[in-house]
């Protein structure tokens, strides 16, 4: 039987997590997270499914007519009854609450989301007639303000490789097993910051997936599709001496395949590349929180400081839409408004004459 690649065993782990899920709630739930099967992807199907499922929670311990009852106990009709300012409450809820002992928030961008997945439950609801109004459409949504992006410069990049591969300022603990993981760590952030792949697509890579002849790498990227990415001699160079000392490590049954494998000989998890990320940035950039996504932004700025193409990083970092490059990059107008300061000519200059 052929082995599962990662974005495989993901996408089926996803899956029946969701159905555990389900498994608690009404089946017109079910039915709508059938109708949406081809248009959503695992992943975000299980947040869809987790969220409503908090909701429905929220309606039971909040509501007086549903005291005692189960998600799975609330009918369609009792949805059908909810006004807008149930969900107003439901909103301001999530802002803090508490489950099982344990303290929660969501900011902004939380927040829209969890409106987003109750909007398109309600109107698949309402557009299949189990419902005769949508009061989602009646709710704000909640207002994003835009934050100072998070990036590296380019001192600190070469400053962050240099710590990776010899160890600065690491304490004697991390010393320890620095020499043991230094050729892995340093393949793994400078293919990272040299393509600007996302965290769940570097560690989904397999050897085979590498190809030197044309120097790149196949990733899966979100929705499962499939693309070149391609990287410089930097990366090139790191991850052939990682090669080196790759190929002599036996793997645990079922993670031959990985690339990138944990010290337990088991393919690396988005967890420990966050810890990586961390340790290291720790002691390059203590004052900036950079984590896998921000060496993500830090190569797309600086590709679009190179290229000045927008269209091209929108293409190369996998967003189907350029607005969304431009929303996680807003400064890069302010780049190009810097770079066309001195475009037009308004007199001749002295300097000009002489020429």
């Amino acid at each position: 039987m052929k082995n599962k690649t990662y974005h495989e065993e993901e996408e089926i782990r996803n899956i029946l997590l969701m159905r555990n899920i389900l498994a608690e709630m009404p089946q017109y739930v079910s039915s709508y997270f059938r109708s949406i099967e081809y248009s959503k992807a695992p992943r975000t199907r299980l947040g869809y499914a987790r969220d409503l499922k908090l909701f429905y929670e929220f309606l039971c311990e909040n509501n007086p007519a549903l005291h005692g009852k189960k998600p799975v106990d609330i009918s369609v009709d009792i949805i059908d009854q909810l006004e807008a300012e149930d969900i107003e409450e439901y909103m301001d809820y999530l802002k803090i609450y508490e489950k099982d002992g344990r303290q929660y928030t969501n900011n902004e961008n939380a927040l829209k989301r969890k409106l987003v997945c109750l909007r398109g439950f309600f109107l698949y609801l309402y557009k299949n007639k189990k419902i005769h109004g949508n009061p989602t459409t009646l709710v704000d949504m909640p207002k994003i303000h835009q934050k100072a992006i998070v990036r590296m410069e380019a001192n600190e990049v070469a400053q962050f490789l240099d710590n990776v591969e010899f160890g600065n300022k690491l304490t004697n603990h991390q010393h320890a097993y620095h020499e043991k993981s230094r050729k892995r760590d340093l393949a793994l952030l400078t293919l990272m910051l040299g393509t600007g792949i996302r965290v769940s697509e570097c560690v989904g890579l397999d050897i085979k997936d590498l190809d030197f002849d044309y120097d790149r790498i196949k990733v899966v990227r979100k929705g499962g599709n499939e693309a070149y990415i391609y990287f410089g001699s930097e990366a090139k160079d790191a991850l052939l001496d990682y090669l080196d000392e790759r190929k002599d490590i036996v793997a645990v049954e079922g993670h031959e395949n990985a690339l990138f494998l944990s010290s337990h000989r088991k393919r690396i998890s988005v967890r420990s590349v966050e810890n990586m990320v961390k340790k290291y940035a720790s002691i390059t950039t203590p004052l900036k929180k950079i984590t896998p996504h921000k060496l993500r932004s830090t190569y797309g700025t600086s590709l679009y400081q190179q290229t000045s193409d927008i269209y091209l990083v929108a293409d190369v970092l996998g967003h189907k839409d350029v607005n969304t490059t431009k929303k996680h990059y807003a400064d890069i107008d302010d780049w190009q408004r810097m770079k066309a300061k001195d475009a037009v000519t308004l007199r001749e200059t002295s300097h000009d004459k002489e020429k």
